[in-house]
């Protein structure tokens, strides 16, 4: 008896793909309708699993850097009307005078950083300039905050940055493009106009989406571009980064706090600038994300619940085809839970042939999206497990009434159907 089910689970599943060999085209209208809804499943999950690395490593970690606190007189979307506009304008710029104000007070551990960006073109004598590279003038632990690595050289050290050397680290695109194979280092290169002596080249970065990170100059803040490329001594971005998020809470409240004393704001006053966490960015992607691996998918669920359809039409002209053969097992002994069991198994194994090969299938949509786009794609066993039994699941639904139909046949009626 023990050995019973799994004899008639081979049975079942031997059935389903005998009538694959002997009915190809039905065959393939049943497994068609349950591969492209988790085709496009697995493609859309993996793409967003893809997208939570992306934006946790390259997105947040560049641009916020991790476990920082991040200060600005406004916020990166300024959406709102013209009162919130003109609000946002009457804000008094952030300057290095305040970065170094509030390096001095904080007592949470951690290191301060400040600086300004532009774009501006890079130049060596006897080469075309390069434009549109990303200028950045910094402190000199932007590298530590930031997470830069130098590839090259060194970073510009706290002296050369206090006293505004020209001195520059530039990214591995400008360096290359400009040098062509030759070490840059002590190099000059132009920098808007002004000549820079290179120190340091930074370790390939790669791109976010279609910026390349590494068509870049890091200068210190106070060098000769200060007051060119941007406005003197003005800081639009100050980050604190502490050693643990633990941190974070007790930064993100002590940087507020001596920002309202800076600028002498009374307690009922708005704060004339805004301060996040890359925790809270992290945070704010992630609800984007759920939502995402929720609605997507059950948009997508639509083809499968036309898939369903598709085999439970299928699978009600299989049983009529093969009354016949119903009745004659009913005749020699099969009871109703046998003959409902070997078409819920027959259903569920089409279907899953279906979800097997919409697995593949949605792998190979998403490595073909990411290599068009710069869309990233990261395979996970749980989105092909998803996709595997959801496939399974949808042949085993559309197969309960074409299987207790089958199993309520009456063995005379049936023996006398041909």
């Amino acid at each position: 008896m023990a050995d019973r089910h799994p004899m008639r689970l081979r049975e079942g599943v031997r059935g389903a793909f005998d009538t694959i060999r002997a009915y190809p085209l039905r065959a393939f209208f049943t497994v068609f309708g349950t591969l492209v809804g988790v085709a496009f499943m697995v493609a859309v999950v993996t793409i967003l699993e893809g997208m939570n690395g992306y934006v946790e490593s390259n997105l947040i970690g560049r641009f916020l850097g991790y476990n920082t606190v991040t200060l600005r007189r406004a916020p990166d979307a300024e959406g709102g009307g013209a009162r919130e506009r003109r609000a946002l304008s009457r804000r008094q710029p952030l300057t290095l005078a305040d970065a170094r104000w509030l390096q001095e007070r904080m007592r949470t551990p951690g290191v301060l950083s400040a600086g300004w960006s532009a774009l501006t073109s890079a130049s060596v004598a006897g080469a075309r300039p390069l434009g549109n590279v990303q200028l950045s003038g910094v402190s000199a632990t932007h590298f530590q905050v930031y997470s830069v690595s130098i590839a090259e050289g060194r970073p510009f050290s706290e002296r050369e940055a206090e006293r505004g050397v020209a001195v520059v680290v530039l990214g591995k695109e400008v360096a290359r493009t400009l040098f062509r194979g030759r070490s840059a280092l002590g190099g000059r290169v132009l920098l808007g106009g002004i000549p820079y002596r290179v120190v340091g080249v930074v370790a390939p970065r790669g791109s976010v989406f279609t910026l390349s990170m590494d068509r870049m100059a890091i200068v210190p803040a106070r060098s000769p571009l200060n007051g060119v490329a941007a406005a003197r001594d003005i800081a639009e971005t100050i980050s604190f980064k502490v050693p643990d998020r633990a941190f974070l809470p007790a930064a993100m409240s002590e940087v507020e706090g001596w920002m309202r004393a800076r600028k002498r704001l009374r307690p009922f006053q708005e704060n004339e600038f805004t301060v996040t966490t890359s925790e809270r960015a992290l945070a704010a992607w992630g609800r984007v994300s759920r939502v995402m691996m929720v609605a997507v998918p059950g948009l997508i669920g639509v083809s499968l619940v036309v898939g369903a359809l598709v085999i439970m039409n299928i699978m009600l002209v299989t049983v009529t085809e093969r009354t016949y053969e119903i009745g004659l097992r009913k005749a020699v002994g099969a009871r109703r839970r046998d003959i409902l069991f070997q078409f819920l198994v027959e259903s569920a194994t089409l279907a899953g042939f279906g979800g097997a090969l919409g697995v593949a299938a949605g792998i190979a949509l998403a490595a073909l999206i990411a290599a068009l786009s710069p869309l990233p794609m990261r395979v996970t066993p749980g989105a092909m497990a998803m996709g595997l039994a959801l496939g399974i699941g949808v042949g085993v639904v559309a197969g309960v009434y074409p299987a207790v139909r089958a199993a309520r046949l009456d063995p005379i009626t049936a023996l006398g159907h041909e």
